[in-house]
């Protein structure tokens, strides 16, 4: 049996989520109403499936995966910026 499948909140329209699949990157488009209370943009939900569909209502928020992606991105962009010399780039 699988477990829940993991979003990614990409970003917020209006009142408009844009949820990204971890696996095979699919993209849906749901009104905030039907995601859990407190979902923004950078917001991680396990959402179980019923029938090979998402089961939205099911969703919950994984705060502790949301934190350590966060922190993941700020280790990268620490040491990509360690890397760069500074100054104008020269075409």
């Amino acid at each position: 049996m699988n477990g829940p499948d993991t979003w990614t909140v990409d970003r917020v329209e209006s009142d408009i989520a844009v949820l990204v699949r971890d696996i095979g990157a699919r993209v849906v488009e749901l009104p905030l109403t039907d995601l859990p209370e407190g979902t923004r943009e950078g917001s991680v939900l396990r959402v179980p499936a019923a029938q090979g569909l998402p089961d939205w209502a099911g969703a919950e928020l994984d705060e502790e995966a949301r934190q350590a992606r966060l922190e993941e991105a700020e280790r990268i962009l620490a040491r990509l910026k360690r890397r760069d010399p500074g100054g104008d780039v020269k075409l």
